[in-house]
């Protein structure tokens, strides 16, 4: 396919072109990143993640100044909240960060939640191999930052970046205790404000309480984004943990999760699309809701006859 050509080659108008198209479901999308697969498998994917106001965006943008100077070519999915009137993405983080939007070694993209849970997008998963494929290593996804729904980003990333901010209240306390497993490394952001040492210190004190002992003891830092100040700490933490799961092994352990992931919900697309295709156009499944409906039949007896072809190999 020529956009797969371009794409090798380095054309980030073909990257942003196939995650459009994979967004939209689009069947060519399919094709080309069947045709990507072999090409994947490089980069080091960091999830990034904290409350709203906590400066991901700002931290991301100072990390990537840090990965450019290593000379890296970065990669970042930035997961917004979705318009209710448009369906696209409504923070724009491209603006936010858009110093690094004339540099060929940054690709930056804001993805919409469309609806999808757990602070990411339903395209992410492809999004991240279309930029591996691209050469974009590390990737970098930004999350929603809406709360304990966020752990979604644990399967998807070999890093966890946990953004918090002193200052924000009791409130943020139920928000640590939800995703405290899965960060890997902490930043206490705005460390220019008063609190911040108060709330490294109380991090610190819920890591060690609130977590069964791990082989990677996840770090708690200090930075102030805005003037670049320990960001090249945060980084370096990262890179230091990339090393230690591809060393330990958890790095095979996490992409085999992720490929296993990725096979069952093509499996679950596949189905869902045989059941409408097969089945749902000949009118045997609003029959079955309606003997449903009538308590002819439950559900569970309905999904078995339903599937029934497929389980006879028909």
């Amino acid at each position: 396919m020529e956009i797969v050509e371009r794409l090798l080659k380095g054309d980030a108008g073909a990257a942003a072109r196939l995650i459009s198209m994979a967004e939209d479901e689009d069947p060519r999308a399919v094709k080309a990143l069947s045709a990507l697969h072999a090409h994947t498998g490089k980069a080091q994917i960091i999830g990034v993640t904290g409350p709203p106001g906590a400066g991901k965006s700002t931290v991301i943008d100072q990390a990537v100044k840090v990965y450019r100077k290593k000379g890296c070519k970065v990669g970042i999915l930035a997961i917004d909240p979705t318009s209710p009137f448009t369906g696209g993405a409504i923070l724009g983080d491209r603006i936010r960060m858009q110093q690094h939007s004339t540099d060929p070694g940054v690709f930056i993209r804001s993805m919409g939640t469309r609806g999808w849970t757990g602070g990411l997008s339903k395209g992410t998963a492809s999004a991240i191999k279309i930029l591996d494929a691209l050469g974009m290593d590390p990737i970098i996804v930004e999350t929603v930052g809406a709360g304990q729904s966020e752990v979604e980003i644990v399967r998807s990333a070999h890093s966890v970046l946990i953004v918090e901010v002193p200052g924000l209240g009791d409130d943020i306390q139920a928000f640590k205790a939800g995703i405290l497993e899965i960060g890997d490394v902490f930043v206490v952001n705005k460390a220019d404000r008063e609190g911040a040492d108060k709330a490294v210190a109380e991090l610190r004190a819920m890591l060690e309480t609130c977590q069964e002992p791990r082989a990677w003891a996840p770090p708690v830092l200090k930075a102030s984004a805005r003037d670049g100040a320990g960001i090249g700490e945060v980084v370096d933490a990262l890179d230091s943990h990339f090393a230690f799961i591809k060393q330990s092994g958890a790095k095979d352990l996490k992409d085999r999760a992720s490929a296993e992931r990725e096979f069952m919900e093509v499996l679950r697309d596949r189905l869902a699309k045989y059941i409408t295709e097969k089945v749902v156009r000949k009118g045997e499944f609003d029959a079955l809701v309606e003997r449903i409906l009538r308590r002819q039949l439950d559900p569970y007896s309905a999904a078995e006859k339903l599937l029934e072809p497929i389980e006879k190999g028909k």
